[in-house]
């Protein structure tokens, strides 16, 4: 039988794989459980951001924004943004909030590449639609304000001084995502 797979060793290879992959889990579970406090680790990430990219449909994925960038532009994204988007994201798109730290998976840095790298249609279709089992909302809502929020994404890397005064102002946010304390 050279070149041929006996059907019964594969059956039986398989069963065992998934008695040991169950074993696995099984013990992961019980000396860790479900604690959010937790960071995801890189096999968690690596299989939401693929199961991500696979639910993300192929069309939303080739959108492109019909919204042009201006000052105007940026200046009404960052309204909105620091208005929905920032108690859990950040002011500066870090993540680095109250509420973040106890999300699971935590919201990511937008700045990253891990983000930026994301076409505008995928951003959009994330802001509009959300992500499951992720604290990650779907906004629905109106296309433009969601096109605009993209642009601002696109922008939070080179974000100025001046712009993260007037979204603390906005939300009453510090830079460590915590409300202001103000007396």
């Amino acid at each position: 039988m050279t070149g041929r797979y006996n059907p019964r060793t594969i059956l039986i290879s398989l069963i065992v794989a998934g008695i040991v992959l169950a074993a696995w889990c099984y013990w992961y579970l019980t000396a860790h459980g479900f604690s959010a406090r937790e960071h995801p680790s890189g096999i968690e990430t690596f299989l939401a951001r693929n199961a991500r990219r696979l639910a993300t449909p192929a069309e939303a994925k080739v959108m492109s924004n019909p919204v042009s960038s201006s000052a105007e532009i940026i200046a009404e994204a960052l309204d909105h943004f620091a208005d929905h988007c920032a108690i859990c994201h950040g002011n500066d798109g870090s993540g680095k909030t109250l509420i973040n730290a106890g999300l699971y998976p935590p919201a990511p840095d937008l700045r990253r590449p891990e983000t930026q790298n994301l076409t505008d249609g995928e951003i959009f279709y994330i802001i509009k639609n959300g992500v499951r089992f992720t604290g990650m909302p779907g906004w629905g809502g109106e296309g433009m304000a969601n096109w605009k929020l993209v642009l601002f994404i696109r922008h939070l890397p080179q974000l100025t001084d001046q712009e993260l005064k007037a979204m603390q102002k906005i939300n009453g946010l510090e830079e460590n995502g915590q409300p202001g304390h103000h007396h």
